[in-house]
């Protein structure tokens, strides 16, 4: 079952677009990550998902209801959680205070779980809070009424490394207990933490939604080989061979078949071999043809 559905989704401010032909489909129980830098249009989708703005054409579905009927739309709301990019809190008030608006909107299930997990100041008035702190009461909100799934936009913004870890291992323990959570992102290493899979979206447009260890077959692997004999860029001029560097060592990302490469090695009197994971990022920049910048 699709928990999250577009069709031909797509949002014009005037004669800017913010998304166009936006074809998504997010299934129960699944991690999904929305990849992009800042403008791509993951914001967009979001406030378009959760009926913050109407879309200028296209069709979208939360929980099997219709996102752009107000009504259908509010009775999925009572079932999802939300984390913006950029939480707004009442500065004057306390975070337990806040917590128990909250609790009177939505209710609050698991509110004294959370509060123990992620350890936020709340006796403290918001405006002493620090970023990270902001993000963790902002984080309780969105899951402390046990939501079926939860969209979230950015949600490590902010957080120290070891309470990114905790989060991301709290994530994994709620897709166990059969939640479903879209969340966007520019960082790479927490999808890759995290998602079953992920849709990278550039100037508006998806440009592909794969699962994500296919997403690591296509990044390749990271080559280092020092030979005996000296080598010409020339000779690793095959099929599979990317950003090639030839000085005093060889050094290339290949997505090729790997039987070639050993083949070709073959031929060579090898002082040192190294081959690693490359990174998800070179396979993102592949989408991006340059520089992105967060």
């Amino acid at each position: 079952m699709s928990v999250l559905e577009t069709s031909g989704l797509t949002k014009y401010y005037g004669e800017t677009r913010g998304i166009e032909d936006l074809n998504l489909a997010v299934e129960e129980g699944e991690v999904f990550g929305f990849l992009g830098p800042n403008g791509a249009g993951k914001t967009t989708t979001i406030r378009t998902l959760l009926g913050f703005i109407s879309p200028t054409e296209g069709t979208a579905s939360v929980l099997g209801r219709n996102a752009c009927e107000e009504r259908e739309l509010i009775e999925a709301k009572h079932h999802i959680g939300y984390l913006p990019s950029d939480p707004g809190f009442d500065e004057e008030t306390t975070g337990t205070r806040f917590l128990d608006y909250q609790a009177s909107l939505k209710g609050d299930e698991r509110r004294d779980e959370l509060v123990e997990l992620f350890d936020p100041p709340v006796e403290r008035k918001i405006e002493e809070y620090s970023r990270g702190n902001k993000q963790k009461l902002a984080i309780i909100s969105a899951f402390m009424h046990d939501p079926d799934l939860v969209v979230m936009d950015e949600p490590t913004s902010g957080l120290d490394p070891l309470m990114q870890d905790r989060f991301y291992e709290f994530v994994q323990s709620e897709q166990e207990r059969g939640k479903t959570i879209f969340f966007s992102s520019h960082i790479l290493s927490e999808v890759r933490k995290v998602c079953d899979r992920v849709g990278i979206i550039r100037d508006g447009r998806l440009v592909t939604t794969e699962d994500v260890e296919t997403l690591l077959d296509r990044s390749g692997k990271r080559v280092r080989v020092r030979t005996e004999s000296s080598v010409e860029p020339s000779d690793f001029d095959f099929a599979g061979v990317h950003d090639l560097s030839v000085d005093g060592e060889v050094r290339f990302t290949f997505t090729g078949d790997y039987d070639t490469l050993i083949d070709h090695l073959d031929q060579y009197s090898l002082v040192d071999l190294d081959v690693e994971e490359a990174p998800l990022d070179e396979v993102f920049m592949r989408f991006y043809g340059g520089e992105v910048h967060a």
